[in-house]
């Protein structure tokens, strides 16, 4: 039986730095809620997707769990290891790759979501559950091709686990739950129809692809693909440091996403800007915080800055402005950087009120959310 040929590096991918980022920042915050990446083919979008999951650094789980559970989460486990847990059994934990899971098509509802064994748990009393994609998917990379194509149903419960973390079955009465977080990479040709309006904007973030028209690049992406193709293991070999550099960066700002800070002006910018292009819903302006945050994690820094937000805004907002992508974008982001600063003017760059101590900043904003 043969062996596959190593997967592409992701650093040796030429340009598409849009895409990239995108990727890369879901990486880091696996709540953003996915990204969408709409493109001609011949693009390099399933290769970045098959790509990001070689690059990953290996997880800790539960060893006995199917569903890939997180040790250091007990809140979010399955419900199989939490009775394992109640009954006393000892748990152990290994690491392991994460999983990349291609989503056919053709997938049905049983499928992605698993089933309850409704009989056995009338007869016996026992809850069994055989675990779907979302299962397998947890923690990993669920890649759905030509997205556009898939049963807008089975594209809505991907989307709601994307955005819950947790996958719930019920039947008769019985239900099962389990964690489901995972990074959705749905990529589609637009040519072949698009997205509904209501499904566009419940993927996080959007990139749009093209084929890249520079001598220079086109000549990168010929020689190394030749290279590749003449020796994959010895071409993965030759990028293996740029990988495994990126890969530490992704694993550092996982460790620090959840502390990035963030002020009361960084939320008035973002309701600014999404306000003033009238986006329906809240969806986006959390996802660009989420963005931004990741963002600002990556570059190690412990509290968001404008140009987090500027291109957190970049990635959420074209696809959800109801003239579709941007018509004219550098008009656009011209009247996005003037409203930005002028945010910043209103509240002053060494405003006292927002430069204080950032965990006393912090804690203001969370006691202005509550009653």
């Amino acid at each position: 039986m043969s062996r596959r040929p190593p997967v592409y590096p992701f650093t040796a991918i030429v340009g598409q730095d849009r895409m990239k980022t995108a990727l890369i920042l879901n990486a880091v915050d696996m709540r953003i809620g996915g990204v969408l990446i709409r493109g001609e083919r011949g693009t390099g979008k399933s290769t970045a997707a098959r790509a990001l999951a070689a690059l990953l650094p290996e997880i800790e789980v539960i060893a006995e769990s199917p569903f890939s559970d997180d040790p250091r989460q007990p809140e979010t486990w399955s419900d199989v290891i939490r009775e394992r847990k109640a009954r006393g059994e000892e748990l152990h934990t290994t690491r392991r790759r994460i999983s990349f899971i291609d989503l056919p098509v053709s997938a049905t509802e049983d499928r992605v979501v698993g089933t309850l064994d409704i009989e056995r748990a009338i007869q016996k009393g026992e809850k069994k559950f055989d675990p779907g994609v979302l299962a397998a998917a947890n923690r990993g990379i669920l890649y759905v091709d030509e997205v556009n194509l898939l049963d807008d149903h089975v594209v809505d419960l991907l989307l709601d686990s994307a955005a819950m973390g947790v996958n719930v079955v019920e039947r008769e009465g019985i239900s099962f739950s389990h964690p489901a977080r995972f990074i959705l990479i749905g990529t589609m040709n637009p040519e072949e129809g698009d997205l509904r309006p209501q499904l566009l904007d419940r993927f996080a973030l959007s990139v749009e692809v093209r084929g890249i028209t520079g001598a220079r690049e086109r000549m990168d992406i010929v020689e190394r693909h030749i290279a590749y193709e003449s020796d994959p293991e010895g071409f993965r070999q030759a990028w293996a440091a740029e990988e495994e550099k990126l890969g530490s960066a992704i694993a550092s700002a996982r460790e620090i996403v959840d502390a990035v800070e963030y002020g009361r002006r960084d939320l008035y910018m973002i309701a600014t800007l999404t306000s003033a292009l009238k986006i329906d819903g809240h969806r986006a302006d959390l996802v660009i915080l989420k963005t931004a945050r990741a963002n600002a994690a990556l570059a190690g820094r412990s509290r968001i800055q404008p140009e987090d937000i500027r291109l957190a805004f970049e990635l959420t907002v074209p696809h959800r402005l109801k003239r579709g992508p941007f018509a004219d974008a550098q008009m656009s982001m011209a009247e996005v950087d003037k409203q930005m600063q002028q945010v910043q003017s209103e509240w002053g760059e060494g405003d006292e009120a927002d430069q204080r101590s950032s965990e006393g900043e912090q804690e203001a904003v969370k006691k202005k959310a509550l009653p």
